[in-house]
């Protein structure tokens, strides 16, 4: 059941995505550009012209650890709405880390060590990729170093210490262990931080390193790629063509991951991202090239951003606590091929404790945000009658979210309306070439 390759919509698309640009030169850029962060097979996969690639051996054996993943028919929660919809939703949550994000940082740490990599530096937001990646690095005998988005490093403490169990050493970001993170310590000593600085942090430390390189979690093309193990699973798995396949997005790993597959063999279903209010990229975005990280360390990515200097609110889905969106998503979104939506964090808490109570699985705030929306098609069907197959993603569980729901079921859990003026503001300081 567990696929032998991955997907690559790329060749599929009419048009190809516009590559990443060199900030100096505003050139694309080479192999030669990316080699001090990533080892030349990822390279290759994230440019690659080829529809199916092959899955190594050595990962599929990691992989067996938990996929297939299952899909499950949510009876119970279409029996609480009411609903004549099917709803079904593909369970990631059973891997060792809790979330999807394994299946993407199996990979990335067996290039690096078949490369001669000794260590591998990352960022996390809520914890679930730095999770994932000490994980996968353990496996394969890699050090790790994870800078953790100071209000998620604050707001689960016990995703930081999976992450040590798994060998991993975490730091708050903004750190002092960095030029990047000091700088914005200087500027601003409270700050709750961003995916955009943890990243500066991050690829600051493995560009100095010769033996080090960096790990990404979601947005590149590679990263996406790894992530269709879910979609190809699930088209095996379905006993009926979805309609509507609904998302996550913060990056757009998640989202892909179960999509893109999808999108290649059902022309007929329809395609939902749902993103938090209060960090909504594609949705009040601007499609431009910018840095994909705060201090502009990273080439310059054409995608739906908010703006590299922009710091979300601190929600508690720190995985979508991102200031972009994945170029090769963005561009298919410029191409009409989905739609996307937003949802306020208190909406996703009451979907998550709904699902919790109904399906008894705890979902991850991220993958609340699909639930809402899946509960809300699901309640629009009821008025209308139509019995619409819904198929979403849940990406990850919320044991250690629990402090979150907590707050939300106190009533504590505030809704951060985001002022278009913060919006303009970032975006004024889009480089030249955006």
């Amino acid at each position: 059941m567990t696929p032998s390759h991955w997907y690559n919509i790329v060749p599929d698309l009419t048009t190809p995505p516009p590559p990443p640009l060199h900030p100096a030169t505003g050139q694309p850029v080479g192999p030669d550009d990316l080699a001090p962060l990533f080892p030349m097979e990822l390279i290759g996969q994230e440019v690659s012209g080829e529809r199916f690639i092959e899955i190594p051996q050595e990962v599929l054996d990691v992989y067996r650890l938990w996929r297939p993943t299952p899909l499950i028919r949510a009876h119970r929660l279409e029996k609480a709405l009411g609903t004549p919809a099917h709803i079904y939703y593909k369970y990631e949550g059973v891997s060792p880390a809790g979330s999807h994000k394994p299946n993407t940082a199996v990979p990335q740490a067996y290039y690096n060590k078949r490369e001669g990599v000794r260590r591998l530096t990352t960022e996390t937001g809520a914890g679930q990729w730095g999770s994932a990646l000490a994980f996968a690095c353990a496996q394969f005998g890699l050090e790790c170093e994870i800078w953790m988005v100071r209000a998620s490093y604050d707001q689960k403490p016990y995703r930081r210490s999976l992450m040590r169990v798994y060998g991993g050493a975490v730091h708050a970001s903004p750190s002092p262990l960095t030029s990047a993170g000091s700088k914005i310590l200087a500027e601003h000593p409270g700050s709750t931080g961003s995916l955009g600085i943890a990243i500066s942090e991050a690829v600051e430390v493995a560009g100095a390193a010769a033996d080090t390189r960096y790990a990404l979690g979601s947005v590149l093309n590679h990263v996406l790629l790894h992530q269709t193990v879910i979609g190809e699973e699930a088209l095996k798995q379905m006993p009926e063509m979805p309609d509507l396949v609904i998302g996550c997005t913060g990056g757009g790993s998640n989202f892909a991951g179960l999509a893109f597959p999808f999108m290649r063999e059902s022309p007929r279903t329809s395609f939902r991202a749902v993103e938090p209010e209060a960090c909504p990229s594609f949705t009040r975005g601007r499609y431009a090239y910018d840095f994909g990280d705060t201090a502009g360390f990273t080439p310059l990515l054409k995608m739906h951003t908010l703006g590299h200097d922009f710091v979300p609110d601190p929600i508690h889905a720190g995985g979508l606590r991102y200031h972009g969106m994945s170029p090769l998503l963005s561009h298919m979104y410029e191409l009409g091929l989905f739609e996307a939506v937003t949802r306020s964090q208190s909406e996703c808490f009451e979907a998550g404790v709904r699902f919790a109570r109904t399906e008894g699985i705890v979902p991850a705030p991220e993958p609340t945000h699909a639930l809402a929306e899946t509960i809300a098609e699901a309640l629009r069907c009821k008025e209308s009658g139509e019995e619409k197959v819904l198929l979403t993603a849940l990406c990850g569980h919320g044991h250690f979210d629990l402090g979150a729901y907590d707050r939300y079921l106190a009533g504590e859990l505030e809704d951060y309306a985001l002022p278009q003026e913060r919006v303009d503001q970032a975006l004024a300081n889009l480089p030249h070439s955006g």
